[in-house]
């Protein structure tokens, strides 16, 4: 794969200072144009130490407006990184629309080191790489441009280089121990390498790999095709815009299920679970006693929990929420309200803003609504693509599934009411003072969807309910119910996920049961 980065490639001092002053004069017209688009650029210098990475990064910083772009050096993970999933690390960094973020080395490091020094097997290695797929196409298909450069050295090249730099008391310090251990692991981090970018390099994340021992040729080179990605991407969106504009009206596709009633999971929940006010204050002093103690064995295992309430509106989300905060330390748990986005958090991929509130070890975070607006609220009321929201739930899967592996617990509830009862609370609402400000105009609108949340809901549950996040329907009729409900569930998942013994366990076996509502 690297022979064609050894041909000895070569660019004059004369050719270089003529092709600089445009080139740069080029590539800061486009930076512009992109800075009013949508689109975040993400570049990534990989390559052989000694090749010139920071050279190469230092060089499109100042050929380019430094106030456009993020330079992000990923290094050893610190005790917060590590108390988080991987990708926290890298999701955290991402630029912004219309802002370039280059990256040394990226979510490429971990994998080729651990591959060349012998920490992992290959199998192990094709595993982080699928899951490197995944990132960057999910990064992609949100409107990202991905840019992987890897600088290329022959083994005497790098060794004459370094050699160099050892012997200059100016630059000697620059020179570790772990650069010459590198050398000796030529071969090996050669193989690694090649295998990262055969199974990572795809159309819409490509790499190139450019031959580095001319410096005036690979920065020349890096630069030239950043600024013809960029404005490739510029003359795709202007077309795709005239496109959109010409395009001629289409009738409206009917909707092939309208007016038929089609059965959902939601019609599976008994709604008349109910239960006596004794028994209610019994059991909620047990679950909250039981939750406050599973809580900080949590802490001492370093298991971080993760909470997800939706449901209908008034449906008592913020009364199950605060049952559970209520039984634990202020100390462990955090509580994340998820409104409309903000005009940063627009900037970014929608899980962007969830990415950042991942807990720490040991800790709990309930999220009051989530990431599952894109599949609700914003597929019903149109501020998410058809596209955008279809592909969201394989999205969704990757992310839980990335949280889970790193050993988060995580649970999700959704609070399911009927409309009479949404009714009810609504008209309760408006009632009493200091429950006015619950009720918003827009809840009553969003009465009038009431089936498309319906059907939504449905492809939710049916498509994102797994193994290691799954759903957990609750009959939220009866306040009191849904409250013990959480709370019991919640305690029984804690308790199997933190391996306690039959004889240790907290929480008996759950004594809330059905009980007819009086008339």
């Amino acid at each position: 794969m690297f022979e064609a980065a050894e041909v000895g490639r070569k660019i004059s001092k004369e050719t270089y200072k003529a092709q600089v002053p445009e080139l740069r004069a080029q590539l800061l017209q486009a930076q512009f144009a992109l800075s009013q688009t949508k689109t975040p650029v993400i570049i990534i210098i990989s390559g052989v130490d000694g090749a010139g990475r920071g050279d190469v990064v230092n060089a499109l910083n100042e050929w380019l407006d430094p106030r456009g772009i993020e330079t992000i050096a990923i290094d050893t993970p610190t005790d917060e990184e590590q108390s988080r999933p991987h990708f926290w690390r890298y999701w955290r960094q991402l630029p912004a629309r219309g802002r370039i973020g280059i990256f040394f080395g990226g979510w490429y490091v971990d994998p080729i080191q651990s591959l060349a020094y012998g920490d992992i097997e290959p199998a192990q290695m094709d595993e982080m790489l699928i899951q490197i797929r995944r990132f960057e196409t999910m990064l992609v298909e949100d409107g990202a441009l991905i840019l992987k450069y890897w600088l290329h050295l022959p083994k005497d090249e790098q060794q004459q280089r370094l050699q160099k730099l050892a012997d200059d008391p100016n630059t000697r310090r620059s020179v570790s121990e772990r650069d010459w251990q590198h050398v000796n692991l030529y071969e090996s981090f050669m193989r690694a390498a090649e295998r990262a970018i055969r199974h990572t390099d795809s159309g819409n994340a490509p790499w190139q790999i450019v031959e580095s021992t001319n410096a005036r040729y690979r920065d020349l080179t890096v630069a030239q095709s950043v600024l013809d990605n960029l404005n490739q991407v510029l003359a795709q969106q202007q077309a795709d815009e005239f496109s959109r504009k010409n395009r001629p009206a289409t009738a409206a596709i009917s909707n092939f299920n309208a007016g038929k009633k089609t059965r959902t999971v939601l019609d599976t929940v008994d709604l008349s679970q109910t239960i006596a006010d004794k028994e209610y204050e019994k059991q909620l002093s047990l679950y909250q006693g039981q939750l406050h103690r599973l809580a900080w064995e949590a802490h001492r295992q370093q298991r971080s929990t993760l909470l997800v309430l939706e449901g209908w509106d008034a449906a008592g989300k913020g009364g199950s929420i605060r049952r559970m905060t209520q039984a634990m330390d202020a100390r462990l748990y955090r509580v994340i309200s998820t409104s409309a986005p903000t005009d940063e958090e627009r900037n970014h991929h929608y899980l962007w803003r969830f990415w950042r509130h991942i807990p720490r070890a040991g800790r709990v975070t309930i999220y009051d609504r989530s990431w599952y607006g894109r599949v609700l609220v914003e597929r019903v009321e149109g501020f998410a693509t058809e596209m955008e929201w279809k592909r969201a739930y394989l999205e969704i899967n990757g992310f839980e599934e990335n949280l889970a592996k790193h050993g988060i617990i995580v649970l999700k509830f959704w609070l399911h009411i009927d409309p009479d009862e949404q009714l009810k609370r609504f008209k309760e609402r408006e009632a009493v003072p200091y429950k006015r400000h619950k009720i918003t105009e827009e809840d009553w609108r969003n009465r009038e969807k009431w089936d498309d949340y319906v059907t939504a809901i449905d492809d939710m549950v049916a498509r994102t309910s797994t193994e290691f996040a799954p759903w957990i329907l609750v009959a939220g009729n009866d306040k009191r119910f849904a409250r013990l409900k959480v709370l019991q569930t919640v305690c029984l998942h804690l308790e199997k996920e933190l391996g306690l013994h039959q004889e240790e366990k907290p929480c008996p076996e759950s004594k809330l049961k059905p009980k007819s509502k009086s008339k």
